[in-house]
């Protein structure tokens, strides 16, 4: 189908600026980042000691509800803002550190903001929003990984409640949770009449005296910790389930396509720091009387990093728009996040060699970077399984798992 130019084939405008909303929101979150210096996230992940600082200074300045309702203390604005902010967040120095400590808050309890009662909303929402009440996201289980209808942690119901147990794993912020947005099966994947049903959504306490939770070293982003989390015969009061039962897979859908813009665009704020990196010791670095940016064999690549992360950021923002607009976004989020990742790894990658040695110390910073920049092409979902997506439901091709 041909289209006009500044369309698409649905006829929705193409946004190829920021706001001066936007602009503010940016600047603003700058202002909070500009407190904490490099030595602060080097600190950070090298005690592997969460951000509790810079956490309760994006709550205090109103962040942390960007996209939560007004009623609540939120906002009320859109994923786009919320990609600006995460976005001026990632680029400022605290790369995963910085993003990871808070954007659960932005797409984590949006199944609350669509399923929930306004008693839970009122409850659960207006703490996490003034940052007394942390929370991490309990989906995903060592032997079903992205294949999420087969996870096994069973919630049985009993008088008041539920008796939960199983196992999830990468349970992000669980050392510092209050809450765990908890995923369950209520009637086994064998007796449901779609793999998706059966599934149940809770929102409840993370009590660590019964839930065993345990830290997981691992390459980067060590200021927040990931877990596997374990849990027996663990009680939730019916009040923490959101929605019907049985239809707690459907209600994270609507955070999939939020959680793989912002997750891209946090990617580019990390590549673009690096780029800047880059650039700054290669403009300063002199090696046989000249600065070494005046070769060619520097310039390019870092040149060629600049292009791909452009417009990656661009398929994030586009994403995001069409997010806010209530129109079809599924395979432009998808795309965002899978350019974000690779724009990101490679120029991350680009600042460690344009370094040189200094790239593979800690002083510079890049190498932190570099070992963040990772995450992204791994997590939420990994790049194989997002072409696979755009195959199907793009290219019409069969479907191949």
């Amino acid at each position: 189908m041909t289209c006009l130019p500044g369309t698409r084939s649905d006829g929705a405008p193409v946004e190829i600026a920021l706001t001066e909303l936007h602009q503010d929101i940016d600047a603003s979150v700058r202002k909070v980042c500009a407190q904490f210096p490099d030595q602060y996230w080097h600190d950070c992940d090298e005690e592997s000691r969460f951000p509790e600082e810079f956490y309760a200074a994006m709550a205090a300045a109103g962040w942390l509800g960007i996209t939560m309702p007004q009623e609540v203390g939120g906002s009320g604005l859109g994923v786009t803002e919320a990609a600006v902010m995460m976005h001026a967040v990632s680029s400022s120095g605290g790369a995963q550190a910085a993003a990871s400590s808070i954007h659960i808050n932005l797409f984590g309890p949006h199944a609350i903001v669509v399923h929930g009662t306004q008693e839970q909303k009122n409850r659960w929402l207006t703490p996490l929003i003034a940052g007394k009440e942390k929370a991490c996201f309990g989906v995903t289980e060592p032997d079903a990984g992205l294949d999420t209808t087969s996870i096994t942690t069973f919630a049985k119901k009993v008088s008041g409640g539920y008796r939960v147990s199983g196992r999830k794993m990468w349970t992000s912020t669980a050392q510092e949770a209050h809450k765990i947005l908890l995923l369950t099966r209520t009637t086994p994947k064998s007796d449901s009449k779609r793999p998706t049903d059966g599934m149940t959504l809770f929102y409840t306490d993370l009590d660590r005296r019964k839930i065993e939770v345990k830290r997981i070293k691992k390459l980067g982003r060590n200021a927040v910790d990931s877990n596997a989390t374990f849990i027996d015969d663990y009680f939730v009061p019916e009040e923490d389930r959101i929605g019907e039962e049985g239809r707690g897979f459907h209600y994270l859908l609507d955070s999939l396509n939020p959680e793989r813009i912002l997750v891209g665009i946090e990617a580019i704020g990390i590549g673009r720091d690096a780029l800047q990196r880059a650039a700054k010791y290669a403009r300063e670095r002199v090696v046989f009387g000249r600065p070494i940016g005046k070769n060619q064999g520097i310039q390019h690549p870092l040149a060629e990093a600049w292009t791909y992360l452009e417009s990656a950021y661009w398929m994030c923002m586009r994403a995001a728009y069409l997010y806010d607009h209530d129109l079809p976004c599924a395979a432009e989020a998808n795309a965002a996040k899978f350019l974000s990742a690779r724009a990101a790894f490679d120029a991350t990658t680009r600042a460690v060699l344009t370094h040189g040695g200094m790239g593979y110390a800690r002083e510079f910073q890049v190498e932190r970077l570099f070992r963040e920049s990772m995450l992204s092409r791994i997590a939420p979902v990994t790049e194989q399984m997002i072409l696979s997506f755009i195959a199907e439901k793009v290219l019409e091709l069969p479907k191949s798992y």
